[in-house]
């Protein structure tokens, strides 16, 4: 069953669309301040619920890298039959399903909210046992509160299960693989003080898609919620002007 507040949304607006991709163990209601503030610009906003996401930490394990990818394809599809042009925005790993799809869907433009493609507690991995192992094992999480945030914009689980860690690194790898592929116009959007996400990785994504219209925004303040922190007035008006006009700064 669904979390109340967890589903996911859609908002008409105009003829350009945009596709709101949350996070890994989030939900779909971390990107409802982003998305209202995309509607009032005037796009249509469809906001997609990954599978085994906004329901328990056990559906969750027992979701693949596929379901995620087979979900933003859908997302795609649905918006994409409704709207002129469909724009892809994720945040962490959602931002790293937006960039996959831009491999193989002509989404009109892309926005990148903190990828990991490096993360910071690399170095942890080994201690990660194989998936096999890993059924029924969960690693809490500490809690963050995002001040100023109501609490039915933040719902995430408080647990992360440790075979779903096996399937983000797949994410990870695959979309890293296939950078090169992304050939539309790009806004990578990273903090420097990201608890989570290396700051490289903004920089190993601007150096490896093909697109040649791209532009990489550095947050000052904020953690790695970009989108839910202190700068995410500045979030959601870059991304706005960058959608709607390409005059970035």
């Amino acid at each position: 069953m669904i979390q109340e507040g967890a589903e996911s949304f859609f908002m008409p607006g105009g003829s350009d669309g945009v596709l709101l991709i949350h996070g890994f163990t989030g939900s779909p209601s971390e990107m409802r301040l982003f998305g209202e503030a995309l509607n009032r610009a005037g796009f249509t906003v469809l906001a997609v619920r990954l599978p085994g996401h906004g329901t328990t930490p056990e559906d969750m394990e027992r979701m693949t890298a596929e379901d995620w990818r087979n979900a933003v394809i859908d997302g795609w599809n649905v918006l994409s039959s409704v709207c002129e042009r469909t724009a892809a925005v994720g945040v962490s790993m959602g931002a790293l399903l937006a960039l996959w799809l831009s491999s193989i869907k002509p989404v009109w433009q892309t926005v990148s909210l903190a990828a990991p493609i490096y993360i910071r507690q690399a170095r942890q991995l080994h201690l990660l046992p194989p998936m096999e192992d890993c059924w029924g094992k969960f690693l809490p999480k500490v809690k963050k509160t995002m001040h100023g945030v109501p609490p039915e914009y933040c719902i995430c689980y408080r647990v992360t299960p440790l075979r779903s860690i096996h399937e983000l690194l797949a994410v990870m790898e695959d979309t890293k693989e296939r950078l090169y592929k992304v050939k539309n116009r790009l806004l990578v959007v990273q903090s420097e003080r990201d608890h989570t996400v290396d700051a490289e990785s903004a920089r190993f994504i601007m150096e490896h898609v093909s697109s040649s219209d791209k532009e990489l925004l550095w947050l000052k303040q904020s953690g790695h919620r970009l989108m839910l922190d202190c700068e995410r007035e500045t979030v959601f008006e870059k991304t706005v002007m960058f959608l709607k006009t390409g005059a970035m700064f």
